[in-house]
């Protein structure tokens, strides 16, 4: 399969992963979503309305062939988070679960140490645990040491749209790493997500910026384009950057000489 990855047992060749929040409606959720091209889609478990059914429920316009990867959003301990992951796997969406622990409201920055306990407990219980952290590359070991399938530290708040505000702790971590990392949260527009492949990451998760875009469809596009262009800027190698001039032509053999 050309240039897929894989998260445990689950391989998958787009390397956008998407979100169910902030949608003017379901329907354009959808339509945003097949714009993508991700295979991939995360669901709060805290937020899911588990009385409606049909076309009431947001679990009903989620493309079929999309993998679920229900999070524990909106969880402040690691008690919460587990059993909201637990919830989530009873629920039948799986055994994938992006590990959230908040440990800031205003800033939702994440509770690292809350985090990795959470980790060790899903890891033992057979989960697929990709946590969101922060950009410390001493936590994103102490995750990976946890069994974690994959790290996910942010390049900026959650739905701040300020882009990657510290790219080379970033670089540290996508170097230092054994599992995939993916930048999750801060990405703003389809330059951002270029950027966050160039550095090396193996995929990228966002939602504000496609469901906040005054046209989701067409941002989620632009998004699908980003993530595909940084990908292969990262495959092709770039060239190395100068201080001054180097002429893009031989100086040699001119006319004239």
């Amino acid at each position: 399969m050309a240039d897929a990855w894989s998260i445990g047992s689950y391989t998958f060749t787009s390397r956008l992963l998407v979100g169910t929040g902030k949608f003017p409606d379901f329907a354009t959720m959808r339509d945003a979503h097949l714009a993508s091209g991700a295979e991939v889609v995360t669901v709060a478990v805290r937020r899911l309305d588990l009385k409606a059914t049909g076309e009431a429920s947001l679990l009903e316009w989620i493309p079929k062939h999309m993998t679920l990867l229900p999070n524990t959003a909106a969880c402040f301990t690691a008690d919460e988070a587990v059993r909201t992951a637990r919830l989530g796997r009873e629920l039948g969406l799986g055994d994938l679960v992006k590990l959230e622990v908040i440990g800031d409201p205003r800033t939702l920055f994440p509770d690292v140490v809350g985090l990795v306990e959470a980790a060790k407990v899903l890891v033992k219980e057979g989960f697929t645990v990709l946590p969101y952290t922060n950009d410390d590359p001493v936590t994103a070991q102490r995750l990976e040491d946890a069994g974690c399938a994959a790290i996910m530290p942010l390049g900026a708040p959650i739905g701040s749209g300020l882009g990657l505000r510290n790219p080379y702790n970033l670089r540290i971590i996508m170097e230092a790493a054994k599992v995939p990392v993916l930048v999750d949260a801060g990405v703003g527009t389809a330059s951002d997500a270029a950027i966050a492949m160039e550095l090396g990451a193996v995929a990228v998760l966002m939602n504000t910026a496609i469901a906040g875009a005054a046209r989701p469809v067409l941002m989620a596009e632009a998004m699908r384009d980003g993530v595909a262009a940084g990908r292969k800027a990262f495959l092709a190698g770039r060239i190395p950057m100068r201080l001054h001039a180097a002429a893009s032509s031989p100086l040699t053999g001119l006319i004239g000489t």
